[in-house]
């Protein structure tokens, strides 16, 4: 395969294309093994040739309380999607973790070039539609491990929430030096990534903003500028952070990177986008297309943008050339799916492992209650993906926790518990036809394992859970 842009790193497409289509033939591959299982259970040998199709398909067995009593009623093949969904995104969550078929070991160099820009932390909100979910490791091509992500609806994040997260990164560069020390002159950098879409803008767009990519643009920039506001006002002007904006088109994965205006503000009109860099330097060297990036920045960005910021807007373009030959090459230039096909709701804490297009909707919370708007949108997507074609609304409950700290699981587990009842709770009206279940997880994020199962609403015979 012959790249057509210099700067594309082809090795990287290839390992990043096996991952992704490793992981998705495991989750599509689910309704096509139940419909085999289906059409048998009413043979005599029944539960064994199903064991049969599933090991072979699916790579495990399913639970045979499920199976065994089919000869009396109908298989219940929802509780059957739904372990079937659970078992897979199990078996895929502890791979990353155990394996890193993400390849994150470059973290320290990420670092080093993140506080050469001027920046010691990269904390990024993302919209938290599915479209998006690769936005870290494959559109931005950085390594997940070194970029925190919180994903909300329209992107409109949590403004006391990443308050919080921002003190806690001061007090630790503060207390251990980590990742740099307090003194060291760099910034916090909150990013925002919405989105759009170019194949169909009217209805593909982001749905908490009405498809309308102005107003989910103006919304990000709200939200940064009220977080920047926060941090001036509560410690000061000198505690400030920097801001990004990100455009980015779910159809081909190009970005858009809003620059400033001439009084330093983030520019709504001005951007500079990576499809248009692509065509402009397709034909250039690799080392006349980096200083073709770097020229046009500086001549877009004017005397308002400082020299930190435009190199890390460079590095981020230079990446993202990579993933557009990557939809080139194996999506012929733009995804079929270019709308919603998300596998599984993600909800609480966690889910850092998540890092393939279209395999989660995200809903980052501590109570149902808090981020319902986000949860109804989700539950919206899924009730046309799943509810209407009969299968039900998957539900991944995690907490991830600090075993260092005393009583850390243990709260954990009840917010998982919690959490769970309440998505029962709020949608009932699925939860009661077998239309909704949940999968309770925790993760001890200071051991080097992969998560661990709490509870499931599917019950099987053997664990009374999952």
């Amino acid at each position: 395969m012959t790249s057509t842009h210099p700067l594309t790193d082809e090795q990287e497409n290839v390992r990043l294309f096996s991952y992704e289509n490793s992981v998705r033939e495991a989750f599509d591959g689910i309704v096509p093994a139940l419909k085999k299982i289906s059409a048998l259970q009413h043979e005599s040998d029944f539960v064994s040739k199903a064991q049969r199709i599933a090991e072979s398909q699916l790579g495990f067995e399913l639970p045979a309380i499920l199976l065994e009593d089919a000869w009396v009623d109908q298989l219940d093949m929802r509780s059957l999607f739904a372990w079937s969904l659970f078992e897979t995104y199990h078996r895929f969550s502890d791979d990353v973790f155990i394996n890193d078929p993400l390849g994150n070991n470059d973290e320290d160099t990420f670092q080093q070039t993140l506080e050469e820009c001027g920046f010691h932390l990269m904390d990024v909100s993302p919209c938290a539609d599915g479209r998006l979910a690769h936005v870290i490791r494959y559109v931005l091509r950085l390594p997940s491990k070194a970029v925190r992500r919180r994903s909300y609806a329209g992107a409109m994040f949590d403004i006391d929430d990443s308050m919080n997260k921002w003190t806690r990164t001061e007090l630790v560069r503060y207390r251990e030096g980590v990742p740099n020390t307090a003194d060291a002159p760099t910034r916090y950098l909150k990013t925002v990534v919405y989105h759009y879409s170019s194949v169909d803008p009217d209805h593909q767009g982001c749905a908490a903003h009405g498809s309308d990519t102005a107003k989910a643009a103006a919304g990000g920039l709200s939200k940064l500028k009220g977080f920047q506001q926060a941090v001036q006002n509560t410690h000061c002007c000198g505690a400030s952070i920097d801001c990004l904006l990100i455009g980015m088109d779910t159809d081909t994965d190009a970005i858009r990177i809003h620059l400033p205006d001439a009084s330093g503000e983030i520019d709504l009109n001005n951007t500079i986008d990576s499809m248009e860099v692509f065509d402009s330097t397709a034909h250039m060297s690799a080392v006349q297309a980096e200083q073709w990036i770097a020229d046009h920045i500086s001549q877009n960005g004017g005397a308002a943008l400082v020299d930190g910021m435009a190199r890390f807007m460079g590095i981020l373009l230079k990446n993202n050339l990579s993933q557009l030959e990557y939809v080139r090459q194996y999506h012929g230039g733009h995804y079929s799916d270019i709308g919603h096909a998300e596998r599984f709701i993600g909800a609480g804490i966690g889910f850092e492992e998540i890092q393939l297009r279209n395999l989660t909707f995200f809903s980052y919370l501590d109570t149902v209650e808090e981020a319902a708007g986000d949860l109804d949108v989700g539950v919206s997507i899924f009730t046309g993906l799943n509810v209407t074609h009969g299968l039900p609304v998957p539900v991944v409950v995690r907490f991830d926790y600090h075993s260092n700290v005393p009583g850390a699981r243990e709260r954990a587990e009840e917010h998982c518990k919690r959490v769970s009842d309440a998505f029962h709770s709020r949608y009932s009206d699925l939860s009661e036809k077998g239309l909704l279940h949940t999968l309770q997880v925790v993760r001890d994020i200071k051991a080097a394992g992969g998560i661990e199962i709490l509870d499931c609403s599917v019950k099987t015979e053997a664990s009374g859970g999952h």
